[in-house]
């Protein structure tokens, strides 16, 4: 029987994804990712996480307790920084903790710790987490650069304009590379974490609901990593939340964009970053004057309410286009 490692379908699955199945699945494992969220799934995580984690976090959760009875070990990685002088959240650091203390009756974790602050490789990461597996070290260094190939291919797939369940659509079962048109209108950047706005049930399918409505959608990772820190160095102080970096930058190429013709900015309840990024992003986009909703999420978001606000956004920018020149929607 074939081994079988869990990946949650929270955090940083729609990041990373392809790497780690990548890894594991060259060593011989089987990856088993939790199934979509659902009511249930996130209703489980609000019961067995504290009052004082964001949503995300809340979600992951229930991700993890939908794969503990089918997988041999979970892979929940403790990130402390993904980039040289940066780090990301510290509940994503502390999230094997939390999981370890919070929830009883759990398969092993790997909770390998992955620090990139000082620049180094993360090679010595990959290492340490194939040794879990297997003493052969070349083995480990070939999956370590077959993963990191993968990566690189969905990273290219991204910046082609793809979302990530497309990209995985296209790297593991065959599916051509062409995206669905949203049609002639209007553009429009929806600026938020991969974990709030690709995951169906959390974002109340905004991205298929402004699709039907005949918008296009961009977001930051269909922006390639360089032209992204170029335009979050602009601010006068470094900011050094990767995940912060990268919806600041996408922000300011989308707003300085002739073809964007408005931002949506989703935001989740009780994430500090968020609340910093966001009140930024806000500030900008009022000096330059595109149409702009900022959406904050949480477990008790009614999707009316979410609806009726995206309504008006749309008709904002549809008033837009009747303006003249140098004007601008209040």
């Amino acid at each position: 029987m074939t081994f079988k490692v869990g990946i949650p379908r929270a955090l940083l699955y729609y990041y990373y994804l392809p790497l780690w199945r990548t890894f594991f699945e060259a060593l011989g494992l089987e990856v088993v990712t939790s199934r979509p969220t659902t009511k249930t799934i996130l209703e489980a995580g609000l019961q067995n996480s504290g009052d004082d984690v964001c949503l995300p976090v809340r979600l992951a959760f229930g991700h993890v307790l939908d794969l503990k009875d089918r997988v041999d070990v979970l892979f929940l990685p403790r990130l402390v920084s993904i980039a040289r002088r940066e780090y990301i959240c510290p509940k994503f650091l502390g999230f094997p903790d939390m999981v370890r203390h919070g929830i009883s009756g759990l398969p092993p974790l790997i909770d390998s710790n992955l620090n990139l602050y000082h620049g180094d490789s993360p090679y010595p990461f990959f290492f340490a987490l194939g040794r879990n597996f297997t003493s052969n070290r070349l083995a480990i260094y070939l999956a370590y650069r077959r993963a990191v190939h993968t990566q690189a291919r969905y990273v290219q797939l991204l910046e082609k304009g793809l979302f990530p369940e497309q990209a995985l659509a296209v790297l593991y079962q065959g599916v051509a590379e062409g995206r669905e048109p949203g049609g002639g209108g209007p553009a429009v950047a929806v600026i938020g974490h991969p974990y709030n706005i690709y995951d169906p049930y959390i974002s109340m399918n905004l991205l298929s609901r402004l699709a039907r409505n005949g918008v296009r959608v961009c977001s930051a990772d269909n922006l390639p990593e360089t032209l992204v820190r170029e335009q979050a160095a602009r601010l006068p102080k470094h900011l050094f939340w990767s995940l912060g970096q990268r919806m600041i930058g996408a922000a300011w190429h989308y707003l300085q964009s002739p073809d964007v013709d408005g931002i949506i900015h989703v935001a989740s309840f009780a994430c500090g970053p968020d609340s910093l990024t966001g009140e930024l992003i806000s500030r900008e986009v009022r000096r330059r004057g595109k149409p702009f909703l900022n959406l904050t999420l949480d477990e008790h978001s009614a999707e009316a309410g979410v609806m009726t606000r995206l309504e008006a956004f749309l008709d904002m920018m549809e008033r837009r286009q009747f303006l003249p020149a140098g004007e601008s929607v209040q």
